[in-house]
């Protein structure tokens, strides 16, 4: 299982968080607007970063810039 070992990757890129505003999820309790967090892995639709937990977590792309 591949995402088992993301945290000891290395980071991919970093990216900042633009807004919180989720239609359906709420985001804004791990997601803070304008930090930056750092990618581990990325999909068409979705980026998986350490968030403000310490975990990995999948977000959609349109949060970020």
């Amino acid at each position: 299982m591949i995402h088992e070992n993301w945290a000891e990757k290395p980071t991919l890129r970093t990216v900042v968080c633009k807004h919180t505003n989720a239609d359906k999820f709420l985001v804004s309790n791990v997601l803070t607007a304008g930090k930056e967090y750092e990618v581990k892995n990325e999909t068409d639709e979705f980026v998986f970063v350490v968030d403000n937990t310490g975990k990995i977590g999948g977000y959609y792309k349109d949060y970020f810039e």
